[in-house]
């Protein structure tokens, strides 16, 4: 991270840390919660959180193998309020709310859409961003498209396995091949081998895999396909827990951090040139 980003930032979260603190920090209290989930990070002293590590501008890992981004932002944050160390665990999308489910995280902060079929199974606070779904491809037909039927038809797509992109398109695309894909980066690689013809992910993942590959003929869609929530997700049963991060989302909003953030991440391409 950039020295003038990365101060930014620590003096954004450090201010919101000072000014939610006194109503927020739960681990200098005298007695443990009703939550058990909540007894278990003010036990060991530290929140786990999961995030895939590969969905910039979310989360990522740059040339020192650090990971960066605006989740990992975030995460740090909330483990600040909380009085208690932030634990970056790094799986596969598709492991994390399994993973959630097992207790072997706490929270997901994963660029995760707040869908209704995953609102039956975790909670979720936020949402902390707005996004949607779009094509990334090389094809100039395709990136004219302004609705799913635009694309809509034989030609062959990569999506991130487990997630929104592709219950998107198995929903929206019937007559699309999809191609399952681990990551972005390997999803991203596919389009410009010419393996498949477009990537459907979340808007920012488009226009962003174009700062990072200029000049290589990537195009993205104009118009988002969808309207998505981003999230936090966390089980269904830490009510305390879902409490406390609703209300530092609350508490960022109010005091323009999350703002702030979004334009660090999502309005700068500075951070493209940290990358492997």
């Amino acid at each position: 991270m950039s020295k003038k980003r990365s101060l930014i930032a620590l003096v954004a979260l450090l201010a919101f840390t000072v000014a939610g603190c006194s109503t927020m920090n739960m681990a200098g209290s005298s007695s443990h919660s009703s939550s058990p989930v909540t007894d278990r990070i003010l036990a060991r002293g530290e929140l786990r959180v999961g995030m895939s590590g590969n969905q910039p501008p979310f989360n990522m890992r740059n040339r020192a193998g650090e990971l960066i981004g605006m989740d990992v932002d975030l995460a740090r944050g909330l483990a600040s309020t909380m009085g208690v160390e932030a634990k970056l665990v790094i799986m596969p999308f598709k492991e994390l709310l399994p993973a959630l489910d097992k207790g072997e995280i706490d929270v997901v902060l994963s660029g995760m859409t707040m869908t209704s079929e995953r609102n039956l199974k975790v909670a979720f606070a936020g949402p902390y961003f707005i996004s949607g779904k779009a094509a990334l491809t090389k094809s100039s037909s395709l990136a004219a498209a302004n609705d799913p039927k635009d694309i809509n038809k034989p030609v062959r797509m990569a999506v991130l396995a487990g997630s929104t992109s592709e219950l998107f398109a198995q929903r929206e695309l019937p007559e699309v091949e999809l191609i399952s894909v681990g990551d972005y980066d390997g999803a991203i690689q596919k389009v410009l081998n010419d393996e498949v013809d477009a990537m459907i992910a979340d808007y920012p993942i488009t226009i962003l895999a174009l700062y990072q590959h200029p000049n290589v003929g990537l195009a993205t869609t104009i118009s988002k396909f969808s309207f998505e929530p981003i999230g936090v997700a966390l089980s269904s049963d830490a009510h305390l827990l879902t409490n406390v991060v609703q209300n530092y989302f609350k508490l960022l909003e109010g005091t323009g951090t999350l703002e702030l953030l979004r334009a660090l991440w999502f309005e700068n391409d500075a951070w493209v040139g940290e990358l492997p």
